[in-house]
């Protein structure tokens, strides 16, 4: 499965205590994407951020960060296409050889 995905994010929804401090002073934050095959507004993509086993068990509402649409896919993923219109799934292209190449 390939896909690429393209979406924002408000960084002000960002929780500051999730953030993690790695190495070298890096900073990380953990997040959910999720990737669906209806859409609205065009997007089928949502990015969530990261819940930990008690808060799901809890049923702790989702902190939504944005959202997106895949753009791409290598026909195992279905692509996003404007709302109303449905989901298509797209082929994969086929590629023809030309023997006749002097390389």
């Amino acid at each position: 499965m390939s896909a690429i995905i393209n979406g924002s994010i408000d960084v002000a929804k960002l929780p500051k205590e999730k953030f993690i401090k790695g190495k070298n002073g890096s900073v990380w934050y953990n997040f959910t994407i999720s990737v669906n095959d209806e859409t609205r507004y065009g997007n089928n993509v949502a990015f969530m951020d990261s819940q930990t086993k008690e808060e799901r068990e809890a049923k702790v509402a989702k902190n939504y960060l944005g959202n997106g649409k895949v753009v791409w896919t290598d026909d195992k993923i279905v692509v996003a296409e404007r709302e109303g219109t449905g989901a298509v799934e797209i082929p994969k292209a086929k590629v023809t050889v030309d023997d006749d190449l002097p390389f």
